[in-house]
């Protein structure tokens, strides 16, 4: 493995981290209804837990209103006590051939839980980013160390301080996705 090789990987690991910040971010709740809140809500559908986004068109008609309209008709009692049971906090009411679910503002001590997890989740892929720059680092060491693939210390140098450059963006790209949502929590 090269230099440059160990900066790529490095980098896509970072990415990654961010990435998935951002989606876990997109569902959790806020006082705005967003379809990601029930996009992954696991479904008993025929005997095999089913992403509700597989089952069901959601939609918002309503900042405060997501409308959930089932593929299959049959199954929407099963989507309900889904809802029900997946700890959102959200009351499904049936009307007709569609599930209709209003979002209430959470209250201010649920919005400080909110943020406290907001800022976790996100010190966690901080922690993955700086791991990703360590192990970077070892695999640079490593490439000094073996003397059949001569890489001088000022490459090694010059690498290990490309790959601080990545971790302080991914680091700042972290800080900023969170600030987003933390102030979206906020807001009533």
């Amino acid at each position: 493995m090269d230099l440059d090789t160990i900066q790529l990987e490095c980098e896509e690991k970072m990415i990654k981290s961010v990435e998935y910040l951002t989606r876990e971010l997109r569902g959790m709740r806020t006082g705005r209804a967003s379809t990601a809140l029930l996009e992954y809500i696991k479904v008993d559908y025929y005997g095999s837990q089913t992403d509700l986004r597989e089952l069901a068109g959601i939609s918002t008609p309503e900042p405060t209103q997501l409308l959930v309209k089932p593929f299959d008709p049959s199954s929407k009692q099963t989507i309900i006590k889904a809802i029900e049971t997946a700890g959102l906090g959200l009351n499904p009411q049936s009307e007709g051939s569609v599930i209709r679910i209003n979002v209430p503002p959470p209250s201010l001590e649920r919005r400080k839980q909110l943020v406290g997890q907001a800022k976790k989740m996100a010190e966690e892929q901080k922690v993955a980013i700086r791991n990703e720059r360590r192990d970077a680092n070892k695999h640079i060491d490593l490439l000094v160390a073996d003397k059949k693939n001569p890489v001088s210390d000022d490459q090694a140098k010059s690498a290990k301080d490309e790959i601080d450059e990545l971790t302080k963006k991914y680091t700042a790209k972290i800080d900023e996705v969170t600030a987003k949502k933390v102030t979206e929590i906020e807001e009533i």
